[in-house]
């Protein structure tokens, strides 16, 4: 399905963790083979977020051959003065077309003034030209990404040509209160699982809802609101800068 509210852009790096949340507690860390959809959503978030909307990733394509490299890491021991020896593994030459689309977020009622579609998409396509409002991350804070547009399947892929490639069960993602989609999930943090599959190097993801979840504890909804201080409607933050005219330029 196509919606009117596509984004399109490709993500690179010299390095990218996309590991499992619970494969982090220990010293060792090994990143999966392709992006997780957090952590391209997390890139998104980086490129353009307000509450009042909720970013879906559609799909992301796999442009360069996967390749991993080790590299020996002395994380910081809290505890201690003396810190340990840890082998992280990480992606090598990452290269990646993502698209994704934006819907409202029902939980936030309060919001619903800020809802302007037309304007949240062009300021997310100006944010994207500009390389995100703030620095993008493949995984992890030391594996920095740069962002610029691109139309999604054009140029060639390292996986083009390979008709199916299956990663078996993957983390999804986190679905926090404020993203609620059932009763289920209501007022708590729940993670997500799913099936990936790979078909002619894209990987079209699941929709949050469509996904295996198992709540992880209760949580509340942060509030927002100009009552509380921390929200004003895109109308006003965008100012001179975002304002458009008649033809929407």
């Amino acid at each position: 399905m196509q919606y009117k509210n596509v984004v399109e852009f490709e993500v690179s790096g010299d390095y990218a963790l996309f590991s499992d949340p619970i494969n982090r507690i220990g010293g060792e860390k090994f990143s999966y083979q392709v992006p997780t959809y957090e952590a391209l959503k997390g890139i998104l978030h980086s490129i353009y977020w307000k509450p009042t909307l909720t970013w879906i990733v559609d799909a992301v394509r796999v442009m360069e051959p996967i390749q991993t490299e080790s590299k020996g890491i002395r994380p910081i021991k809290y505890t201690s003065s003396k810190n340990d020896l840890s082998f992280y593994t990480y992606l090598k030459g990452c290269r990646y077309q993502v698209r994704a689309h934006f819907v409202w977020n029902e939980n936030r009622p309060e919001l619903a003034e800020d809802r302007n579609e037309h304007k949240h998409f062009q300021i997310a396509k100006r944010m994207i030209e500009r390389g995100g409002r703030r620095d993008i991350f493949l995984g992890t804070r030391e594996c920095q990404g740069y962002v610029k547009p691109c139309v999604f399947g054009e140029g060639d892929g390292a996986y083009d040509h390979t008709p199916e490639l299956d990663f078996g069960m993957m983390y999804h993602g986190i679905t926090y209160a404020d993203e609620a989609y059932s009763e289920e999930t209501k007022n708590k943090m729940t993670v997500r699982l799913w099936r990936c599959v790979m078909h002619n190097g894209v990987i079209t993801f699941d929709r949050p809802e469509a996904c295996i979840h198992r709540p992880v504890r209760e949580m509340e909804v942060k509030p927002f609101g100009a009552v509380y201080g921390n929200f004003e409607t895109v109308d006003k933050t965008g100012g001179d800068i975002f304002d458009l005219d008649e033809n929407g330029m």
